[in-house]
């Protein structure tokens, strides 16, 4: 079977974010008002061939902790959706 992953990873909520920092400060500069503690993360989508949603979603795991997300820093969620 065929799932499509999407893997959102940001960083833990300990660590600062310079990015996040600048686009908000960005914002402010432009007038907006009302938003504040701006993070920026990364959101990856793949596609992935297993038996099962059980099986798609340890293999999405295992790819976020040794790849896609530095454990230290970062944390991530994933969600599966079967393709027809």
């Amino acid at each position: 079977m065929l799932y499509k992953a999407e893997v959102k990873v940001a960083l833990k909520q300990a660590v600062l974010d310079p990015q996040g920092s600048t686009v908000e400060g960005a914002v402010k500069s432009l007038g907006y008002k009302g938003v504040s503690q701006v993070r920026i993360g990364k959101l990856i989508e793949m596609t992935v061939e297993a038996e099962s949603e059980e099986q798609a979603g340890t293999l999405v795991t295992e790819l976020a902790k040794k790849i896609l997300a530095n454990p230290v820093m970062e944390s991530f969620t994933y969600s599966l959706t079967e393709v027809k």
